[in-house]
This record gives structure tokens, sequence and C-alpha cells, in this order.
């Protein structure tokens, strides 16, 4: 799929409502707990540890997140684009 793809289904879900930075944070901080709680694998959220609920809280993270740039005014590719040098920058500073 394509951002814009993605922006646009984003849209029909959530129509006009626009998040902002507060907002995102205590979202965001929402579906890490849920991942944390996954890894944490306690006897309690055995039927929670699932496959698919790990896929679904990561996509979450990735739709999500590509929503909450263009709310804040960000273009989501300038976004990945800065990530994707910042990841390249580290892994060479590492090697």
């Amino acid at each position: 799929m394509e951002i814009k793809e993605l922006l646009k289904i984003g849209g029909e879900i959530w129509g006009e409502d626009r998040c902002n930075l507060s907002q995102i944070i205590v979202r965001l901080g929402k579906v890490f707990g849920d991942i944390c709680r996954w890894e944490r694998n306690e006897p309690k959220d055995k039927t929670f540890r699932t496959n698919e609920e790990l896929k679904k809280e990561l996509g979450n993270i990735i739709f999500s997140t590509i929503r909450w740039c263009d709310d804040l005014g960000y273009d989501p590719e300038g976004c990945i684009n800065l990530a994707i040098g910042c990841q390249k920058k580290f892994v060479g500073d590492r090697k």
C-alpha cells in the first residue's frame, strides 16, 4: 500500500478527528504497553499472547503513526526518509 492510500483509509475511519502531540503520546503509550504485555507473557495474559495480537499491535504503530504525522502537519514520507537516514548513519557508525 502507498502512504497516500493509508492516509485516505485513516481519514475514512477517523473522519475529521485529529490528535495533538499529547494525545498521540498517550495513544502510542497504550500500543507500546500492549506490546510490553505480550512480551511479559504473564499467565493472566495467555489468551492475549498470540502472533495475531502482536501483528495487530505492530500494524497499529505503523498505520497510526502515518496518520499522526499528518495530524501534526508533517509529511509522513518525509518523516520516514529522515528515519531511514538516521538508521543508516547509526548502523554505519557502529561498523
